[in-house]
């Protein structure tokens, strides 16, 4: 989820470089890789936004991350990521900081930024989730018919075993047949039109299709039954179809402008054509499974890495990420409006997960419960700009000691030179130089290795 590494040495940039990864874990003594993606080591005086954020609030959720560290006597995960967090969180454990200032320095003494995106790109993509709170039904009537399943036991992912925590891409996912092999899984068509009926995998029922569509896209939920009692739910497993999300499909067949997408509006719809809505959600053949985590009212849904979630400083990333490393968000985001136009700047970190959520600068950024979080999350789908604070135990020097030379840069004539210069004076100077770069990217290649001054 190839990437561009640029290496400090104490207050200088010495080096950049491409660094090739492939998505796999990686020996413990191995440098940092990630797969698909390009990094770029910062100053913490180039994020914008830094210094004005609330460290104190984003040391607190780090802390809860910091929680499935330290029950781990001695760390013997592949990713040197996962070794090196540990390491930090043992130093954590040993500090109390009482203001926003003296969290700033523990993130600064124990992290280097790293802007990070996918290879070829220079922003990442932002989307918004919450917990819905919905009204349901241990027992299907007339009201409440549209059934939550928890996983089916033939629903089986390659080299897993059953029960076990469910991948969100990159293994076969689907059901065995008389043979033995693994074929696809029943789609949400299928599904919604009675696939699974009669095995008794039901955990409640709801009201409205959208609503559990919604708790699938969402990834958890409370769901108030008859008799008040809340039950928490929360993502299982899915059945190995990418997810794709209807709201393109309604713009694409010039049912919802644009820019009038949400997921308000969305609702609205499948409520105005109940017979064509069913169609719509099949175009999304990913289907969510679920499993009941409590019967309480009161505090915030777990994410992936086992920890309660906190509203506006909790994200779910790629399961390329190590849960519990923190990711400076900067972006325009159309929070009190439904313009973008709110600066968001915040720490956050990566306690949960989702498989719509791919890619090494996907982020989906939590909001809490209820129709306020679901307004805001709603709204976002926005490019910002993704800082990786990763660990100082990794060793960026010697990770670059691994790197290819660099290809040798084309010989351009003076002349040529002087003259792609003097277009660049003209009103459309700036388009030319625009189309000179690419072509010469396209002679040159990807650039394995730049010095920086």
């Amino acid at each position: 989820m190839p990437a561009r590494l640029c290496v400090f040495l104490g207050s200088i940039a010495v080096a950049a470089f491409w660094l090739a990864g492939e998505l796999r874990a990686e020996p413990a003594d191995a440098p940092f890789k990630l797969a698909d993606s390009q990094l770029e080591p910062l100053k913490w005086a180039d994020v914008a936004g830094w210094a004005a954020d609330d460290h104190l609030a984003a040391f607190a959720a780090y802390q809860a991350s910091c929680q499935t560290f330290r029950g781990i006597k001695q760390p013997h995960d592949d990713r040197p990521v996962f070794n090196a967090l540990w390491e930090v969180c043992r130093r954590a454990a040993r500090v109390r900081p009482t203001d926003k200032g003296a969290a700033r320095h523990f993130f600064e003494d124990n992290f280097r930024p790293v802007e990070i995106a996918r290879h070829g790109e220079t922003q990442g993509f932002l989307t918004g989730y919450y917990e819905p709170i919905v009204e349901g039904s241990r027992f299907p009537n007339p009201e409440f018919h549209v059934p939550l399943y928890r996983r089916p036991p033939d629903l089986v992912a390659a080299g897993y075993k059953p029960g076990a925590e469910f991948p969100n891409k990159g293994v076969l996912i689907g059901r065995r047949n008389e043979k033995d092999e693994i074929v696809p899984y029943h789609d949400r068509g299928a599904i919604e039109s009675g696939a699974l009926d009669g095995q008794k995998l039901e955990i409640c029922w709801l009201r409205d299709p959208f609503e559990a569509l919604a708790i699938q896209i969402q990834g958890s939920a409370r769901v108030i039954l008859e008799d008040g009692t809340p039950l928490r739910i929360n993502y299982d497993s899915h059945n190995g179809y990418p997810y794709s999300a209807v709201g393109r499909v309604l713009i694409e067949r010039n049912l919802v402008p644009r820019e009038e997408m949400s997921m308000q509006r969305i609702r609205d719809w499948m409520a105005a054509n109940p017979d064509e809505a069913p169609k719509v959600r099949a175009t999304n053949r990913s289907y969510i499974f679920f499993r009941i985590t409590g019967l309480s009212n009161e505090g915030e849904p777990v994410g992936a890495q086992g920890v309660p979630l906190a509203p506006g400083r909790s994200i779910a990333v790629d399961k390329i990420h190590v849960y519990g490393t923190p990711f400076f968000i900067e972006a325009s985001l159309p929070i009190e409006s439904a313009k973008p136009t709110t600066p968001f700047r915040r720490l956050m970190i990566a306690q949960d997960t989702g498989s719509a959520i791919v890619g090494p600068a996907r982020a989906d950024l939590y909001w809490g419960a209820g129709d306020d979080a679901a307004r805001i999350a709603g709204r976002i789908r926005h490019p910002g700009r993704f800082v990786m604070l990763l660990p100082r135990e990794l060793d960026m020097v010697e990770a670059g000691k691994h790197m290819p030379i660099p290809v040798p840069k084309p010989q351009i004539p003076e002349a040529e030179v002087k003259r792609e210069q003097g277009k660049s004076k003209h009103a459309a100077g700036k388009g030319e130089d625009e189309t000179r770069s690419k072509r010469l990217r396209r002679q040159v290649g990807p650039v394995r290795w730049r010095p920086r001054t």
